[in-house]
């Protein structure tokens, strides 16, 4: 395995500069956001697309610092009820596509997007139980009109170039938010669906990420990793349940909140998690996604650092000879 970090957390900063600075961490791989949610500031396909110069001095900062690319994102909900907002996401997808065939990378992240109750709703409208028997209509109508067609849509384009690995976060308040609704989708649409594995989401909501790590390995549904931390407020929680739409600034009153990676949970979670994925056979890249409201980003990216470099496993495994 080796380790990375979504460079969107230093936004504000050149390409080079980041790269330079990451390298300086001792990563050894960057994923990089070219639109939707994770912005387009470190690759803008509208430019990487159309300028060969531009993109050949793109592809060489990879060589030249050393850095594998594991993934281009471009987090969006391009099947929302607005039909513009719908448009812009999808077409940043579709040139994220193309981006990624020009790079020859084969991975792209995003969300499965969540569409309305129906073909005139304007917002959209997260399904989280079973009765009144409303939202089981609701479900129905969001899969099997709308979620499925669109991505059987999409998953042929991108095979079209080269992407053969879509992954999807499980994040709530879209359609995919869990093992099962992920497996869902991919056996519906086909194995080019599976996993951006972000435990931080799975936790809040009550999921063991070692257990959903089994259960997508044995399908080999896990492409890419995200290593994000959560930290669930246990009086909070008592109090108000997880369902929390407080800021996230409120951090005090928060059922839970977003962690660096050791201050949600201690190196032997982490050790647990990392050794859980090699056992399913995933060898690919642990992403730090920084999201930690009560650090800096350079001090939160520098604990995730500190804590993933004595969990991660980089070497071949043993040979048995006490077996």
């Amino acid at each position: 395995m080796k380790l990375g970090v979504l460079t969107n957390l230093l936004a504000d900063v050149a390409v080079e500069d980041a790269f330079r600075y990451f390298k300086s961490l001792g990563l050894e791989a960057v994923e990089i956001g070219c639109g939707g949610y994770p912005g387009k500031a470190h690759a803008d396909p509208g430019v990487l697309l159309n300028d060969e110069k531009a993109l050949d001095t793109f592809k060489g900062l990879f060589k030249e610092y050393d850095l594998q690319l594991s993934a281009l994102s471009c987090h969006g909900n391009m099947i929302h009820p607005n039909k513009a907002t719908a448009k812009m996401f999808e077409d940043d997808f579709r040139n994220c596509i193309l981006l990624a065939e020009k790079l020859g990378i084969n991975v792209v992240n995003t969300f499965s997007g969540c569409p309305g109750d129906c073909d005139s709703a304007k917002w959209p409208n997260w399904v989280t139980c079973a009765w009144p028997e409303d939202y089981l209509e609701v479900l129905d109508y969001q899969w099997n009109s709308v979620l499925i067609p669109y991505w059987k849509k999409e998953v042929e384009f991108a095979n079209a170039h080269g992407v053969d690995k879509i992954a999807l976060e499980m994040h709530p308040g879209f359609c995919v938010y869990s093992t099962d609704t992920l497996l869902r989708l991919r056996e519906a649409v086909g194995p080019s669906i599976g996993a951006n594995f972000d435990p931080s989401h799975l936790i809040w909501q009550g999921m063991e990420p070692v257990a959903a790590i089994r259960v997508l390995g044995k399908e080999n549904a896990i492409f890419h990793f995200h290593a994000k931390d959560t930290k669930v407020d246990a009086a909070n929680t008592a109090r108000t349940g997880v369902l929390d739409t407080k800021p996230y600034s409120d951090e005090l009153n928060r059922s839970w909140i977003f962690r660096s990676v050791g201050y949600g949970h201690d190196e032997m979670y982490w050790k647990d998690i990392v050794s859980n994925l090699r056992m399913v056979g995933y060898d690919y890249v642990l992403s730090i996604e920084h999201e930690d409201s009560l650090m800096s980003q350079p001090e939160g990216l520098g604990k995730a650092v500190a804590t993933l470099k004595n969990c991660i496993i980089s070497g071949g495994k043993a040979k048995m000879t006490w077996a």
